[in-house]
C-alpha cells in the first residue's frame, strides 16, 4: 500500500513538474520577444530635469541588428517624443530613456508605446503603458543647480540658492 501511494505522489510530482515546464515555454507567448519589466519618470534635482524611463526585459534572444522605437507623450503637449535605440544582444534588459521633459504632472497617466523591429526592419513586436510620476515638475529648480565637468555652481543662479528664477523655468505648460 505504501509503495502504491509513493508511486501516487511521484506521478503527481512528475505531472506537476510536466505542467510548470510547459508553462514556462508557452508564457512568453508566440510573438512576444520583450515584457516592460519597468517604467518610471526619473528626477534629477542637480540638473533639473525630468525624463521617462522605460526597461525592457527579452524573453527570447535578441537578434543582432534590432531596433526599439519608443513613442511617449509629450507632457508640455504638442508633438509626441520619439527615441529609436539599437537592441544589443546578450543584454539582460534594455533601457530606453526620453530626453528631457518639460510640465510633468503629479498623479497623470503619460502614454507610452514601444515597437520592437528585427533586422530587416519588420515590426516584430509593439507593447503599450502608461507611466505615472508621484512627483510635480515644480519640485525641481528652474536651471541646473551645476554646470561643468567639476560641477561648478551655476551664475545663472546667483542670488538664488533655492533654485528658483522670477521667471521660472520659460515654459508655459498647458492646463
Amino acid at each position: 500500500m505504501a509503495a502504491h501511494r509513493a508511486g501516487k505522489l511521484l506521478f503527481g510530482i512528475v505531472l506537476l513538474g510536466a505542467v510548470a515546464l510547459g508553462g514556462c515555454r508557452e508564457s512568453a507567448g508566440k510573438g512576444d520577444y520583450f515584457e516592460i519589466s519597468g517604467r518610471l519618470f526619473s528626477f534629477n534635482y542637480r540638473v533639473a530635469t525630468a525624463v521617462y524611463i522605460v526597461t525592457l526585459r527579452p524573453l527570447k534572444p535578441i537578434q543582432q541588428g534590432q531596433v526599439a522605437v519608443a513613442t511617449f507623450e509629450n507632457p508640455a503637449g504638442g508633438e509626441p517624443i520619439v527615441v529609436e535605440q539599437k537592441v544589443w544582444a546578450n543584454l539582460d534588459k534594455v533601457t530606453i530613456e526620453s530626453p528631457p521633459l518639460e510640465c510633468v504632472v503629479k498623479d497623470r497617466p503619460y502614454s507610452a508605446s514601444i515597437v520592437i523591429s528585427g533586422p530587416d526592419g519588420q515590426q516584430l513586436q509593439a507593447l503599450e503603458t502608461t507611466i505615472t510620476s508621484d512627483l510635480d515638475q515644480s519640485v525641481l529648480p528652474d536651471r541646473p543647480l551645476v554646470i561643468g565637468p567639476v560641477y561648478e555652481l551655476n551664475p545663472e543662479l546667483a542670488g538664488h540658492p533655492d533654485g528658483r528664477l522670477p521667471q521660472g523655468r520659460g515654459v508655459t505648460c498647458p492646463k
